[in-house]
C-alpha cells in the first residue's frame, strides 16, 4: 500500500472510491451495459474538493514537517532531471571517501553552466541505507566545499538543494571531524566568489542543512522546514517527551511562511495543491521559476558587492530589543 500521512487518509480513501466508481462505470460500458454513476461521482468529487480545501489550507507546522518527510517527495536528483541537463556527478573529498548522502556536480540550467550540490535520500530501505537517509558524513561536507571552491575559481553559479534531517551523528563521523567540517563550510561559503542560491526542498535540519546553506538567496519550499533542531529533538530536550513534537514544531517557527515573516529567507516556493509529492512536474516548474529569477538578479552583480551583500545578509539575522 502506498505511504499515506494520517491527515491525508480521508482524502486518499475518497479518491480511491471515486476511482473505483469510474472504473466500474467504464467496465459495464465496455460490456454493453448501461450503469449511470455520474450523479454519485459528481457528489463525491464535490465532497473531495471541500475536504482537500479543509485539510491543505489549514496545515499545522507539524503537518508540514510530515509533508517535508514524505517518501514520495521529489529529491535533489529528481529536480536535476526535471530542469537541468548535462549533469556530471563528481565524487570524493580527496581525503577519506565519497559520501552518497550528499551529491554534486556540473550541470546546465537554462543555458548557464552551474555547480549543483544537494542532499539525496532514497526511495526504499536499500537505497536509504546507501544514501544514509540523507544524513551526510564529514566527507560529504568536505566534498561539497571542494566542489564549491572549484566553481568559485571560474565564477560558476552554485545551487544548493537542502534536504536532510541533520548531519550524521555517529561515532565515526565525530571522529573524522563532523563539527569542524560544517564550521569550515560556513566560513568558506561566505567568501566563495560566485553566486549561491540555496533551496530547502524538504527537511532543513540543524547544522546538517546549514553546512551547504550559506547563500546569497535562500528559498524554502512551501511544505519544507528549516530549523536549528528537529521537532522531536526539541521535544526530547524541553519536555523529555518526543510525543510533544507537534508543540515543538509550532514553537520553533520552522515553516516557510514563518521564516519569511522573520526575514530569514528570501522566497517561498509554492507547491502544487496537496504537496510536492502529488505532482513532481509542477513542483519542479515552480522551483525552476524562482531559481531563474534569483540567479538572474545575482548574475548582474560584480563579485565584490556580491560578497559584501552575502556577509551583510547574515549580519542582519536576529531580532532583539534593549530595555
Amino acid at each position: 500500500m502506498a505511504f499515506t500521512l494520517d491527515f491525508e487518509r480521508p482524502i486518499i480513501e475518497l479518491e480511491q472510491k471515486i476511482h473505483e466508481l469510474k472504473t466500474l462505470g467504464t467496465h459495464h460500458k465496455g460490456k454493453g451495459m448501461h450503469l449511470d454513476l455520474n450523479d454519485e461521482i459528481g457528489q463525491m468529487e464535490e465532497k473531495l474538493q471541500g475536504l482537500r480545501q479543509q485539510v491543505y489550507k489549514n496545515l499545522s507546522a507539524w503537518q508540514r514537517v510530515q509533508m517535508a518527510r514524505h517518501p514520495k517527495r521529489p529529491y535533489t536528483l529528481d529536480y536535476i532531471a526535471k530542469f537541468m541537463t548535462d549533469f556530471v556527478e563528481l565524487h570524493g573529498d580527496r581525503l577519506f571517501a565519497d559520501d552518497h548522502a550528499l551529491i554534486g556536480g556540473f550541470a546546465t540550467f537554462e543555458g548557464i553552466r552551474v555547480m549543483v550540490i544537494g542532499h539525496q535520500k532514497g526511495r526504499d530501505t536499500k537505497e536509504n541505507l546507501y544514501r544514509n537517509f540523507g544524513s551526510a558524513h564529514p566527507e560529504g561536507y568536505r566534498k561539497a566545499i571542494r566542489l564549491m571552491q572549484m566553481a568559485g575559481k571560474f565564477h560558476i553559479p552554485i545551487f544548493c538543494f537542502i534536504d536532510t534531517p541533520g548531519a550524521y551523528p555517529g561515532i565515526g563521523a565525530e571522529e573524522r571531524g563532523q563539527a569542524q567540517a560544517i564550521a569550515y563550510n560556513l566560513r568558506e561559503m561566505s567568501k566563495i566568489p560566485a553566486p549561491i542560491v540555496a533551496a530547502v526542498i524538504g527537511e532543513g535540519g540543524s547544522g546538517g542543512a546549514l553546512g551547504i546553506g550559506i547563500a546569497d538567496r535562500i528559498l524554502v519550499m512551501e511544505n519544507a522546514y528549516y530549523s536549528v533542531i528537529s521537532p522531536e529533538g526539541c521535544a526530547a530536550i524541553l519536555w523529555k517527551d518526543r510525543a510533544k513534537a507537534p508543540e515543538a514544531a509550532a514553537s520553533l517557527k520552522l515553516t516557510a511562511a514563518d521564516l519569511k515573516g522573520l526575514n530569514l529567507i528570501d522566497d517561498v516556493v509554492p507547491e502544487p495543491f496537496g504537496g510536492a509529492h502529488r505532482d513532481h512536474d509542477a513542483a519542479a516548474a515552480n522551483l525552476k521559476v524562482l531559481l531563474k529569477k534569483h540567479l538572474d538578479e545575482l548574475l548582474k552583480l560584480e563579485i565584490k558587492p556580491l560578497l559584501a551583500g552575502r556577509q551583510e545578509k547574515y549580519r542582519r539575522i536576529g531580532l532583539f530589543s534593549e530595555s
